[in-house]
């Protein structure tokens, strides 16, 4: 058998506000290797150091510091999204509950989410049970269930 590590990769305009994103949704993960003390983040470090705008990484970068998930990788691309994604995330937030306790966490987690950029898609009421489609806040579309 091959030993290999998966990473997962989204394509998006704003590498850093992608990034700040999943990260606060997920928890426990974070940027390999912290902004240097007296900076706010990395762009006015860059700013500092006379590091033109079209130099910059065009990347960011996410490791899990509490479990041992994928890393995520946000790649800066010219062009918009324009269909739906072929491959999403579940965020599992209703594990063994069910009826009103699952949507109740369910809902309370898209809350929480949606105060940090994310859509609502559309809420559905599955054969397997109640999830909401949401999209990040480049649209990408993930499922909170």
């Amino acid at each position: 058998m091959t030993a290999f590590e998966l990473h997962i990769v989204f394509d998006c305009a704003d590498p850093d506000r992608v990034a700040r994103f999943w990260m606060a949704a997920l928890g426990g993960y974070d940027f390999p290797v912290p902004v240097p003390d007296g900076f706010a983040g990395w762009e006015e470090w860059a700013d500092a150091q006379g590091i033109p705008v079209e130099q910059r990484p065009t990347a960011r970068t996410l490791v899990d510091k509490v479990r041992d998930r994928p890393d995520i990788f946000f790649l800066q691309v010219p062009e918009p999204k324009v269909v739906k994604n072929r491959l999403h995330l579940d965020i599992k937030v209703a594990l063994g509950l069910s009826g009103d306790d699952r949507r109740t966490a369910i809902d309370a987690e898209v809350e929480r989410l949606t105060g940090l950029g994310a859509t609502v898609v559309r809420r559905a009421d599955e054969p397997d049970g109640y999830l909401v489609v949401m999209g990040d806040p480049e649209s990408n579309e993930f499922c909170v269930n």
